[in-house]
């Protein structure tokens, strides 16, 4: 017969339990050493014995028909449109395109007229994600990735991105220059980002395309936004090419790695000239004063009380005070005329003082020449003289 529990009693009573009693437990756990106690965090915890370290977490799993044998409730469908430039090519690969999409019982549209690709799901789709890989894969055709690396986006550990850059520099010049940058000379630097990275990277018109795993897309993101913000590439390579070194050492796998990464800085930092500050106006609290009117400067001036008669001799009298100092200044102008200026009176004064010269120089050279005369006349006159009184002595 059972013996029923009591209202109290929480556990099963020493003759329901078949196993040992709590003194002997305690008996033998006497002899076993103290087991440290875990904290509220791992009480529930319990071993995984088929948790090891091999064992890869991340990795996706291979969908299969199994596990959705029912197929697609409602039909999915993504349209993205192409340039104009990719139309001959789009209509030579698309066979291939169809058949790719084909074996995952994807349909693909290519509609020419309107420019634009479309895929949708069919009856016969069990996958339900490969309609994401496929606008992918329509995506990165529009934007110049090669068929035969567009369709590797269809496989489950491929991943991709479509980074736009053409709004990230405002000049185009600068754009042009730096875009230039992430391809490098022959594309070197390009293909050493790939190498690094793990990743299939294009560079076309204002977009960025990137294949790869989540890890290495993470990376080139980076590297990409910094490029357009003016930091060379090859600073990020150097970066990636010494993580890569230290991967290999097993010793430093669980070390903080920044002490080995070079810290570059950039050198020529533009700046801003700061603006300067704008005085505030101080504002009263009381409202300014009234402007005088024409009547209180009247008032002022005492003219208010003046008559139109006074008003009038007034302004009569300027008027003849304005003509009297325009008549005289008039009469000094004229005047002005008819007196020699400093620089004429001078070469008057030195032409009179050369003439006076002149006239000297002939007066004197005038009268030598009279007495010159006068004794040639004289000397003749004695000689006639003197001959007459000697012919009148034979």
């Amino acid at each position: 017969m059972e013996t029923k529990k009591k209202r109290g009693q929480q556990g099963p009573t020493e003759e329901e339990t078949d196993g040992p009693s709590v003194e002997a437990k305690t008996e033998e756990t006497e002899g076993k050493p103290a087991a440290k106690k875990e904290g509220k965090r791992g009480k529930y915890r319990r071993d995984k014995p088929w948790d090891t370290d091999d064992v890869d977490h991340w990795k996706i799993e291979e969908f299969k028909p199994e596990h959705n044998p029912g197929g697609m409730l409602e039909e999915s469908s993504f349209a993205c449109l192409f340039p104009q430039y990719r139309e001959k090519y789009l209509k030579e690969v698309w066979p291939e395109v169809k058949r790719a999409l084909g074996q995952h019982f994807v349909k693909a549209e290519l509609d020419l007229i309107e420019g634009s690709m479309t895929v949708r799901t069919t009856k016969k789709t069990f996958d339900p994600y490969i309609i994401i890989k496929a606008r992918d894969m329509i995506k990165l055709l529009a934007r110049s990735v090669p068929i035969a690396q567009a369709r590797k986006i269809l496989d489950d550990g491929m991943f991709c991105d479509i980074i736009k850059i053409g709004g990230m520099v405002r000049n185009k010049e600068k754009f042009v220059k730096r875009r230039q940058r992430l391809v490098g000379p022959n594309g070197s630097t390009l293909k050493a980002i790939e190498l690094l990275t793990k990743c299939y990277v294009l560079v076309q018109g204002q977009t960025v395309s990137v294949m790869g795993t989540h890890k290495g897309i993470k990376v080139v993101q980076r590297l990409v936004e910094d490029c357009m913000k003016n930091i060379h590439p090859v600073y990020h390579i150097k970066e990636l090419m010494i993580k890569r070194e230290l991967e290999k050492d097993p010793a430093l796998v669980e070390e903080n790695w920044e002490r080995f990464l070079p810290q570059f800085k950039k050198r020529n930092v533009q700046r801003k000239a700061r603006r300067a500050a704008i005085k505030k106006k101080s504002k009263s609290l009381f409202p300014p004063e009234q402007t005088p009117r024409k009547e209180d400067l009247l008032l002022e001036s005492g003219e208010y009380f003046v008559t139109e008669e006074q008003k009038q001799m007034k302004k009569a009298k300027e008027v003849l005070e304005k003509r009297e100092m325009r008549t005289a200044e008039r009469k000094r102008e004229r005047q002005q005329a008819f007196e020699p200026s400093a620089e004429n009176s001078a070469k008057k004064r030195h032409a009179g003082t050369a003439e006076s010269a002149g006239s000297a120089e002939s007066a004197s050279r005038d009268s030598i020449s009279a007495i010159a005369e006068r004794l040639q006349v004289r000397t003749k006159k004695g000689a006639k003289k003197s001959a007459g009184g000697a012919a009148h002595l034979l």
